[in-house]
């Protein structure tokens, strides 16, 4: 008998009189709305609540940007540099006149083989990697397998470097691209490689002596 047995009664109408503390948005909403003569109840309000509240949270936008410009960047994964901070770090054409390294440049005659040097001590293969790889599709064999980077370290040949790419015109996009980038604060000097043709004649002639 202490509690109070529940009473089956039929639907009810309640109607709550709201005076203070309206948000701003439900005030001008009910303003427009008597403004067209017409009444506010309860259930049109809830939802304008809802629709106003928890409904209107958005995921960071950060997130999405990034996914964009990945994709504009001409599908390149995340693993390689972006078209846009190769742009971003590279030297204009008047800035590279200010360079000795840069003066008579020459790109020399196009191949699937091209000659970096002016390489900072600290670069290293996987440095090379990450800016070269991206004219590579690693997803084919046969490109991985030509993707090749003789970095040398030691000697006259120190700070430079020999990347190998799957074609002429991936050795060419990547010239164009990379030449003046500036990694560990010094400019990438990018030329296509010689021909080994010469070297070979020369063994040859030495031979014959």
């Amino acid at each position: 008998d202490v509690f109070e047995q529940p009473q089956h009664i039929g639907h009810k109408k309640i109607e709550f009189h709201i005076t203070t503390d309206i948000p701003a948005v439900l005030q001008i909403n009910s303003e427009k709305e008597e403004k067209n003569g017409k009444r506010v109840h309860l259930y049109a309000t809830t939802e304008e609540i809802n629709n106003t509240g928890f409904g209107r949270i958005f995921p960071a936008p950060s997130s999405n940007d990034k996914m964009e410009t990945e994709e504009e960047d001409d599908e390149i994964p995340s693993e390689f540099i972006s078209r846009r901070d190769l742009e971003k770090n590279r030297l204009s054409r008047e800035e590279m006149e200010k360079f000795s390294v840069f003066k008579n440049y020459e790109p020399g005659d196009p191949n699937c083989r091209i000659y970096v040097k002016n390489l900072a001590k600290q670069v290293q293969e996987k440095d090379l990697k990450f800016i070269f790889g991206r004219y590579v599709d690693f997803q084919s064999e046969v490109e991985r397998n030509m993707f090749d980077i003789r970095l040398m370290k030691e000697g006259r040949m120190k700070g430079q470097a020999f990347i190998g790419l799957p074609n002429e015109k991936a050795a060419a996009k990547a010239l164009k691209e990379a030449n003046g980038y500036v990694l560990f604060e010094k400019p990438m000097v990018v030329q296509f490689a010689r021909s080994a043709r010469p070297k070979q004649d020369a063994n040859d002639g030495k031979r014959k002596k």
